[in-house]
């Protein structure tokens, strides 16, 4: 059963998560191993403006949070997809396997092609996520009775741990593990304009046409008997939403590297506050993961400055007893 919120206090809502979208942005451009302060940040976005301080935001903190807020979203929707399509309270992309895939592409690009662009990384990364799902969707659906969640995530961590071992025996074998670890460590450390440049157009269809398919999706989530019986074309409609999947899973990979729970955590908080309709749930997710990607990385470089703490630690920190709840209330905590 759908739990619809009226247009009305979802407008108010989803206005609450923008406002406190750029509340959050102006705290994470702020805070850091630099002292900066919110006219330093105004110059930067809004002068042409020189100094040691203003370059510092302009060229590592401001890139770098833009990073944060693509990836954030690109999850948060992914998981938000995933677990729609598959009724499946514990689906997220870094725990089926599609991160893990991603990675493993990732080190057999680098160490075969050490030419390769950044394009090219980021394209042999969604083929690693689309084999990786493959791979762990083929494993939970082997028995009869199709795939259970419970099923699903074994699958998951099976396929994991043998892909993630993969990418470790590339970089051993290539001696380029230190290069590997630079992409599969979770972390923001690096972004640039010519990343950024590549990567936003995937992440922006992705979530575009998410929002095209969101109506496609509710029905989807309901039961496959609903959804054939409206007349849904329930084969076109789940292989558009996988490469929807695929497209912000490998596009997030090819930025950050592994980075599991996001995908978990945000659409469960996301349905307790606008309902179980994907038309609220898609847009929510966009700037719920956001914010608690900034968020995560914003700590990540002032609990410990000048030093950085590793953003996939935090994530993961709050991110296991989260999905142990979740297990523990069988997937309706939030719901």
């Amino acid at each position: 059963m759908i739990k619809n919120n009226s247009f009305l206090p979802f407008l108010y809502k989803i206005l609450i998560a923008i406002l406190l979208f750029f509340v959050m942005f102006i705290v994470s451009m702020v805070f850091g191993a630099a002292d900066t302060t919110i006219k330093d940040v105004w110059l930067a976005l809004t002068s042409e403006t020189k100094s040691s301080t203003i370059s510092i935001i302009r060229e590592l903190r401001l890139p770098r949070e833009l990073g944060a807020i693509l990836v954030g979203a690109a999850l948060a929707v992914s998981g938000a997809i995933m677990q729609g399509m598959t009724r499946n309270p514990l689906a997220d992309p870094g725990l089926l396997g599609l991160t893990a895939g991603a990675n493993a592409a990732l080190a057999i690009t680098i160490a075969l092609i050490p030419s390769a662009n950044y394009f090219s990384i980021m394209v042999g990364c969604f083929i690693g996520a689309a084999i990786g799902a493959l791979l762990v969707f083929g494993l939970g659906s082997i028995n009869k009775g199709g795939f259970s969640p419970l099923r699903i995530v074994l699958a998951g961590a099976a396929v994991s741990t043998f892909l993630f071992a993969i990418a470790e025996g590339v970089g051993i074998y290539y001696k380029i593990s230190k290069d590997i670890s630079m992409w599969t460590a979770g972390g923001l450390i690096g972004t640039t304009w010519g990343q950024l440049q590549v990567i936003v157009p995937f992440i922006v269809i992705g979530i575009l046409l998410s929002l095209f398919l969101s109506r496609q999706l509710t029905i989807l989530s309901l039961s496959e008997e609903v959804a054939v019986g409206l007349g849904q074309k329930t084969t076109l409609i789940k292989t558009l939403l996988f490469m929807i999947i695929i497209l912000l899973a490998g596009a997030a990979v090819a930025l950050v590297g592994n980075m599991a729970f996001i995908g978990l955590m945000v659409p469960h908080i996301v349905r307790a506050l606008v309902g179980t309709d994907y038309r609220f749930i898609i847009p929510m997710s966009v700037f719920t993961g956001a914010i608690f990607m900034l968020l995560a990385d914003t700590l990540g470089r002032t609990i410990h400055a000048p030093f950085e703490t590793p953003v996939a630690a935090i994530i993961a920190v709050m991110g296991l007893p989260f999905f142990l709840f979740i297990v523990h209330k069988g997937g309706k905590a939030f719901s």
